[in-house]
């Protein structure tokens, strides 16, 4: 019983970890609508698309074949060092090399060169805490990785608004006041970036102090070849997730559609937080019941009401969007790409599908194929762009994000019933999933019905009615038990 609870625990922490940096990102949406104009809203949004790529690259793969070599070998200390000097010297490379093509770098991003500056040495930074958090997470130190974690963020958020709405509105015998420059907006944004970096990197500085420094290179290789298939995964769900923003202002569509889009995309966070706290959580439990007589029926259940509470959430959102628009994205110049949002939440619904697809093949050691999975969606992602961004400016790219997740989990769904038979209910989450589309699609395109919520209430109503009719044994059986 300890086992499970100490367990719990540490999902638990390592989920706030990972989720409340999300949500304090989110909060920050709001706050630099209403301090940047659009375009340079779009200038922000494409060089944070750039910087989740690079940070893809610069950690290739080498924080998860930490765990795979710290768990398998004998000398830890050896895998901590081999892991810590690898990415040190690459990450030493890549600043060389960035900072001497900043100024080339800034010109083909067509944003200005100080921008680059900060992104870069917030890359470095960032790259340089990979293992040391990692370390954090073998040593079984959750508290301490959730603190720090959380602190960066809190930092980030805190200096952000120090900068963006407090410092503009000192008087002028303020001695703060001196800091301040006039359309500087986007580089404090930067600047309260790499402050809460630098700050990360001194906390776990002392790694690079107490560690011996001794390379094995047969280790490292064998690491390099373990991490190469997470780098590919790692590109093809950055090109997926990231990419389209950077497409966009390549594709000729202006920087202030760019940022419009970019503004209302943060509105699909709803969806994203769920996934990403169902996941956490889920993701241990699939692997601790593999062994279990029922897990395939079990995996079916949690798949079906993942589905049922996805479907709920994306109406919700999407029959309230002209309410939550008001609070998150506050300037109404922003709300012509209002119209993504449905799309994005989509996108974001078959996403969170895929990731519970996905089990089979982690079960039977083929994380591989979901490599092969990224890269397809990834490919469909930049081909799509090309195609539909010409003609349909950034409603194409939404499209395109819905038919690279769309096609991600079909594709996991008929290789798993293959390899790894799991009898979902297919009939049920098919009719709950296209009930929700059709009634998020009526309140939302429908302008005599969106003007009014009483069709968007009463869709909400008769689809919990619908769900509660369906699966009313279940639920009864929960409630009773509680």
């Amino acid at each position: 019983m300890s086992l499970y609870k100490s367990l719990f625990k540490q999902t638990l922490i390592y989920g706030l970890a990972t989720v409340l940096p999300r949500m304090i990102s989110f909060l920050l949406n709001p706050l630099f609508v209403h301090a940047l104009p659009k375009v340079e809203f779009a200038d922000v949004s494409i060089i944070f698309a750039w910087l989740v790529f690079f940070n893809v690259v610069l950690s290739y793969g080498m924080e998860t074949a930490f765990f795979r070599f710290y768990n398998l070998e004998e000398n830890k200390l050896k895998v901590i060092s081999t892991a810590t000097i690898s990415i040190f010297w690459t990450s030493l490379a890549f600043l060389v090399g960035a900072l001497f093509f900043r100024e080339s770098i800034a010109t083909f991003i067509n944003v200005k060169t100080e921008y680059i500056t900060y992104t870069i040495w917030i890359l470095i930074l960032d790259a340089l805490v990979i293992i040391p958090f990692s370390r954090l997470r073998a040593e079984k130190k959750p508290m301490q990785y959730a603190i720090i974690k959380v602190g960066n963020v809190t930092v980030n958020l805190v200096l952000n608004l120090f900068f963006l709405l407090v410092l503009p509105n000192l008087s002028p015998d303020n001695p703060l006041r001196t800091i301040y420059f006039e359309n500087f907006q986007v580089g404090y944004i930067f600047v309260s970036n790499l402050a809460a970096s630098l700050l990360t990197f001194v906390v776990l500085s002392g790694d690079y102090f107490k560690m011996k420094w001794q390379f094995d290179s047969e280790l490292w290789k064998k690491m390099i070849a373990y991490g190469l298939p997470i780098l590919i995964a790692g590109i093809g769900f950055a090109i997926n997730e990231h990419f389209d923003k950077i497409l966009l202002e390549k594709l000729h569509v202006p920087k202030s559609e760019i940022g419009a889009y970019s503004a209302c995309y943060k509105l699909g966070m709803f969806m994203v937080l769920f996934r990403t706290a169902y996941t956490l959580g889920i993701e241990p439990f699939f692997f601790s019941h593999a062994d279990k007589e029922n897990a395939t029926q079990t995996y079916a259940t949690i798949t079906k009401y993942f589905v049922i509470s996805g479907s709920f959430i994306m109406l919700f959102v999407i029959v309230f969007i002209d309410v939550l628009k008001r609070p998150l994205v506050p300037s109404p110049s922003y709300w012509e790409a209002i119209k993504v949002v449905p799309l994005i939440v989509l996108a974001n619904f078959f996403l969170g599908i895929y990731t519970n697809l996905s089990v089979w093949y982690k079960l039977i050691n083929k994380t591989h194929i979901g490599a092969i999975i990224s890269i397809i969606g990834a490919v469909l992602t930049l081909l799509l762009n090309f195609w539909l961004v010409p003609i349909m400016s950034y409603y194409g790219s939404a499209i395109a994000t819905i038919v690279a997740y769309g096609s991600m989990m079909s594709i996991s769904y008929y290789m798993g019933q293959k390899q790894y038979p799991i009898p979902y209910e297919m009939d049920k989450i098919g009719k709950y999933i296209a009930i929700a589309i059709l009634f998020s699609a009526l309140s939302f395109y429908i302008p005599m019905l969106r003007k009014s919520y009483i069709f968007g209430i009463f869709a909400l109503v008769a689809f919990g009615y619908y769900i509660f009719r369906n699966e009313k044994q279940t639920i009864l059986k929960i409630l009773k038990r509680n």
